[in-house]
């Protein structure tokens, strides 16, 4: 199939190197910085509104007084007691914002200017300082061609840090992408229902069912992180193309129109494909290039959130 051939128009991506611990520690403060001057000035307020919490608890009853709604009375309590009592109720602000992550050989391929792995730490950093500083707990599920590391949810920036460490550090075992038994793997070690951010270049295999069961249980967002050579095949004549993850060779003539003309409809009828299956999810899609700035597509996402609870 054209796509397979040529889903990962690069060099062999590298094995990734262990990184010294100085070296992780810049890596982690430089992203921190950057993501949290963006936090500081855009995502702030903007996360709060779109992320309203998961439910209302139980807050206090209180005596009825002439203008409250009739139909919190809590009628059991007038039964006991002979008067009226209302039940009063507060926001469950707190969420649970899980980062489902691809760390396969496909996000540090490429041509961009930096790897796709780059820009979904990145992103991850913003939204888990967002998440943290209102409260929310952030945890981690880093997976290739199967589940690699779970980072269970908790609060703090200290706990935020970690999770962007965890994933800056990662040396996966596998090269391949499986989203279907990260999405089974999520399943079995978070019952509870979360916000979770599946953040990939979406060129594995089918996962239909395993994402509508995750859509289920729990707030699905998808990122979609891609370089320019995963949706368009330059003109430079005979190339030899290898993919990232099964290492798999194919030569092809990118000077002739039809072969760009056929792999950027191959790419585009199954990005359409999985488009309509978010859509009919109800998920929500972030598409972000590892040539651009992914800001403008956040704030899209905000707004569009926003709009929508206030609907």
């Amino acid at each position: 199939m054209l796509l397979r051939l040529f889903r990962r128009p690069a060099r062999r991506a590298p094995e990734p190197e262990a990184a010294t611990p100085s070296d992780l520690v810049r890596r982690v403060r430089a992203i921190e910085l950057r993501a949290r001057r963006l936090v500081d000035v855009l995502f702030a307020g903007q996360y709060v509104s779109a992320f309203r919490g998961q439910g209302i608890d139980f807050y206090e009853l209180r005596a009825y007084v002439p203008g409250d709604d009739t139909r919190t009375i809590d009628w059991k309590t007038f039964a006991r007691r002979g008067e009226p009592f209302v039940r009063r109720y507060r926001e469950d602000r707190e969420l649970t914002v899980i980062f489902a992550v691809d760390v396969s050989a496909s996000m540090r391929a490429g041509n961009g200017r930096r790897p796709k792995a780059e820009v979904a730490a990145e992103l991850c950093a913003i939204l888990a300082l967002a998440a943290v500083r209102n409260g929310d707990r952030v945890g981690l599920l880093l997976f290739a061609d199967g589940p690699e590391r779970y980072v269970r949810p908790a609060a703090g920036q200290r706990h935020a840090l970690r999770v962007l460490r965890e994933l800056l550090g990662a040396r996966p075992r596998g090269r391949g992408t499986n989203l279907a038994a990260a999405l089974a793997h999520l399943q079995r070690v978070h019952r509870r229902r979360a916000t979770v951010f599946l953040i990939s270049d979406f060129l594995g295999g089918s996962f239909t069912r395993e994402l509508r069961a995750v859509a289920d249980r729990h707030e699905l967002i998808a990122v979609c992180v891609r370089s320019p050579l995963d949706a368009e095949l330059p003109a430079a004549g005979i190339v030899r193309l290898v993919d990232a993850e099964t290492g798999q060779v194919v030569e092809a003539d990118s000077g002739s129109p039809a072969v760009r003309a056929a792999y950027a409809d191959a790419v585009r009828e199954a990005d359409e494909d999985r488009s309509r299956l978010f859509g009919a999810l109800g998920i929500d899609e972030i598409a972000v290039s590892t040539e651009g700035d992914y800001v403008p597509a956040l704030i899209r996402f905000f707004e569009r959130r926003q709009a929508r609870a206030a609907s």
